[in-house]
């Protein structure tokens, strides 16, 4: 009997050019997803509230934006010299009250126009475990090393998670009827709840994914999480702290979302990018040489005639 080792992937008929603006929202697995779009110059935005792990924390913020609740005094606190926000990423925080909020403000203009505009919007969901706000039942996007005192902790069972991912679909198209949506569940694994927790975690995560995907309604998942524990199940794809995938990894997932994701039409357009970069990066023994003067402006023509058909491009 022969084993099926690879995982299939179906490739999209709703697929990703570079007229398309892809939003991204979710676990630290997003920022490497968002770093291989911003390398080949796609039009994407990540995480504009920081990192997000809980699917309850993804739906506070949607709402926020959907409905243009701007953030106020009440929804930000003082600690260690920091004005901070339950509700973002610590990235966000600042000594200035004022400042805070003018940013947390316009990132929701911002992220409120993008989300209109956008025609892929990506989720990957980082854990099902959670911290609500004792005083106000408030799950948090982040503690902010308030005293843990202050919290308690649960896991979302399978039911409340594909309450709330319906909910972020509900948003999401309330917002932008015809963006299609992409969930996945990031394979960076959360020890710091337990090994079996974890595992309880993810487990509860994909479950309640698969319950509210539907091709029909432009909703789709992706399986990153699955690609690292069974294609690259071996330890030389981690990095150090064998938790995160590194950077061979990272490829490889990128590759096989490509593959599905990308349509025909990016693949000369990425290897141009990707030639303009690796020339960008290029570091000459004589700068001052006529052979190098010569790089430089075979260079900048390629820059100025992929910036020309595609304006957004921009190195």
């Amino acid at each position: 009997m022969k084993l099926q080792t690879e995982i299939q992937l179906k490739p999209q008929q709703n697929r990703i050019d570079y007229h398309s603006k892809v939003f991204l929202m979710g676990s630290c697995f997003v920022e490497n997803m968002g770093e291989k779009l911003d390398y080949y110059k796609f039009q994407a935005e990540v995480n504009p509230f920081g990192i997000i792990f809980h699917p309850k924390a993804i739906e506070a913020l949607l709402k926020r934006v959907v409905h243009q609740n701007e953030f106020t005094e009440e929804d930000i606190f003082l600690l260690n010299e920091r004005w901070h926000c339950f509700e973002v990423h610590s990235c966000l925080s600042n000594p200035s009250k004022e400042d805070l909020l003018k940013t947390l403000n316009t990132i929701l203009a911002e992220t409120y126009t993008f989300l209109q505009q956008a025609s892929h919007v990506a989720f990957t969901l980082g854990t099902a475990w959670g911290y609500q706000l004792k005083e106000t039942q408030q799950w948090v996007a982040n503690c902010h090393k308030v005293p843990q005192k202050n919290f308690d902790k649960s896991i979302l069972e399978v039911a409340e998670l594909e309450e709330t991912l319906t909910q972020i679909v509900s948003l999401v198209k309330q917002l932008n009827p015809t963006a299609g949506l992409i969930f996945t569940v990031s394979p960076v694994r959360h020890i710091k709840d337990g090994m079996v927790e974890n595992q309880r975690s993810k487990a509860h995560l994909l479950t309640s994914v698969h319950q509210i995907i539907d091709e029909k309604q432009n909703t789709f998942y992706f399986p990153s999480y699955e690609l690292m524990m069974d294609e690259l199940r071996d330890y030389r794809f981690y990095a150090e702290d064998m938790l995160h995938p590194n950077a061979t990894a990272i490829n490889y997932i990128w590759e096989k979302f490509s593959s599905v994701w990308f349509a025909p039409s990016t693949e000369n357009i990425m290897k141009e990018i990707e030639k303009i970069q690796s020339g960008l990066a290029h570091r000459p023994f004589n700068p001052s040489s006529a052979e190098y003067k010569k790089f430089q402006e075979n260079l900048q023509q390629k820059i100025t005639y992929l910036s020309e058909k595609h304006p957004h491009i921009n190195f």
